[in-house]
Order: structure tokens, then sequence, then C-alpha cells
């Protein structure tokens, strides 16, 4: 395994990378239509199509994800993942034609100096169509791209993290989060990541936990939107309310690794998806799911911030890297 999303058979990813606009997007598609749903925890969220991911509604597939930066701006992102999809023929069917089911988080970044004077029309949507035609079942790049691009936190800069882990029974469990948390990653002013306790190897640093704890409140301003955003996909068979479960066992996940979590001026959303590959024996083989979750979570937040590099813009926010190298 490569400790990304993409270990799970039948799931590409792709990014589309701005630098001087300090945004970017990322799409997560899946081969074929998955169980999905989802959950919104933070108090200013932005997306479209969220609600139909609700266990109560009817349709209960979808064809990919979108992450974007852009506030509001940037949910254009989804019509271009959806322009992809259709040109290849995926989508629900209505009648004579398909529409692909591609719903989407978006992050604040809009504050972070980059150039956003893009004029009458937001780059978003071709952007999301970038993200489309990129998209790869191997490795991809961590950190300061697509949706982790303009990604901050309260003390350095945010990023696009993976994580990946399997259980007991062989089921495999994975998260894509782009960190852009109002609260930090980091204890303190130290290098210290609140997710150590559940890192792998030294995916981000191998330092552990400190001897004391600072858990004064840090904040990247007030009345400063931010939000997290991110999916996690098991290749487990679930139903539809268990997906909706698996993706608030991720929001368990950011409040492990950022603090605060899911304030008034975050939008944290959380995806989660079920590949159905592999089927589930009894309920504790369910429950090591739902816990790997968490942790897989937590440490695609850490390693976002630890792979993630400063906007080459004045004034930009200082990465983890900048300061503990």
């Amino acid at each position: 395994m490569k400790n990304l999303l993409t270990d799970i058979s039948g799931v590409a990813v792709g990014h589309a990378t701005d630098l001087v606009l300090g945004s970017g997007v990322t799409a997560v598609v899946f081969e074929r239509p998955v169980i999905a749903s989802g959950s919104v925890l933070g108090g200013a969220p932005g997306g479209r199509d969220t609600a139909l991911l609700d266990p109560s509604m009817t349709v209960e597939t979808v064809d990919a994800f979108v992450l974007s930066g852009g506030s509001a701006f940037g949910l254009d992102a989804a019509g271009g993942v959806q322009a992809g999809l259709r040109a290849i023929g995926r989508g629900l069917t209505v009648g004579t034609t398909k529409v692909p089911i591609v719903p989407q988080a978006i992050l604040m970044d809009l504050l972070n100096g980059g150039d956003k004077d893009w004029g009458r029309h937001s780059p978003y949507r071709d952007m999301g169509f970038q993200a489309f035609e990129a998209i790869g079942k191997g490795d991809f790049a961590l950190g300061t791209v697509g949706a982790g691009t303009g990604a901050t936190t309260a003390t350095f800069k945010g990023g696009l993290g993976s994580a990946s882990a399997r259980t007991k029974a062989g089921h495999r469990v994975a998260a894509l989060v782009a960190a852009n948390a109002l609260g930090s990653a980091t204890i303190g002013d130290g290098p210290h990541f609140w997710a150590a306790p559940f890192e792998q190897g030294k995916e981000f640093g191998g330092l552990g936990m400190p001897t004391t704890f600072d858990t004064d409140m840090r904040l990247k301003g007030i009345n400063v939107t931010a939000t997290t955003i991110g999916v996690v996909v098991t290749d487990a068979v679930l139903t539809k309310a268990q997906a909706h479960r698996l993706s608030i066992l991720a929001h368990d996940g950011l409040a492990r690794a950022v603090l605060p979590a899911h304030l008034p001026f975050d939008g944290d959303t959380m995806f989660a998806a079920a590949t159905a590959e592999k089927p589930v024996a009894d309920v504790a083989e369910l429950m090591e799911i739902f816990h790997l979750a968490t942790l897989v979570t937590a440490r695609a937040i850490a390693r976002g911030v630890f792979e993630a590099t400063a906007l080459p813009v004045e004034g930009a926010q200082g990465a983890w890297r900048d300061r503990f190298g």
C-alpha cells in the first residue's frame, strides 16, 4: 500500500493547481458508481449536491467527488468534472440522457495573497475539467496541490494529505483531506502534530508527542471562514446509512487532528464512499472499518500540513517545513 486514497481499487485522483491564483481543485473519480454519503459539522459550509447524500434521499450512488478552493466561486468546479464524465458516457440515466452525480465541497482560500482578479467568470469550471483529465489510479502529489493549494491553518500553511490502512479482515480504508482549518494541526508553537498518536512510520516527521501540552486556542483570525474538507473511502460493502456513519467517524479524525475543529466559521465537510468489493462478515469487522476511518483522516490532515510548501506570493503563510525542515 502507498498510504494514499488510490490504495482503494477503482479510485482515481487528479489535481488542477494554480500557484498564482493560490487555489486549486482535486477530483476523486470512481471507476463505477459507488454507495456514498457525507456529513457537515462546520458552521459555514459550501457544497454542491450534498443534500442527496443524506441517507433518506433516493439516489444512493455517486460517480465522483470534488474538493476545491475558491469559496462559493469554486462550486463551478463540479461542472467541469461532470463534463468529463458525461463525455465518457458516465452518469445516472434520466430518460435518454445521463447525469453524472458529482457532490462537491469547497474551502475558503480567497485571502491567501493569490491573484483572485479573474475577470467575469471564475476559472474553477475549467480547473475541474483539468483535474478530471489528470486523474490516475497510482501515486499523486500531496501538500500545496489541488484543493490544498491555497489552504492555511492557524499556525502553518495547510495542504492536501492522504493516508490509508487495512483492517485485520483485509478491508481497506483511506482518506484524502484538504486541511484549511481555522484552528491548528500542531501543538502550541512547536513542531508536534495533534495527530501524532496515530502516525505510521514517519509520515509526518515521526516526532511523537511533546512532553508538555499547550492547549491555548490558536485561530488564524476572527470572522475568517476556513473549512477542512475530505473524502474517506473503503472497499467494504456498506449501505448508504453505514456510509453516512463512516463520514461521521471521519469527522472524529478531524477533531483529533485539529484544535479547535467544527467552529462556526469552519465549513468542515466529510464525504464517504464504499466501493463494495469485499463483504463485511460481522459487526466487529464493521466497527474496525469505522475506527480506521477516524485514524486515516487524522493522519491525512497532519500529512497535508507536513507536506505543504508556502505559496510563491508576498506575505504568504509559512510552511511547517520552512521552520522545522
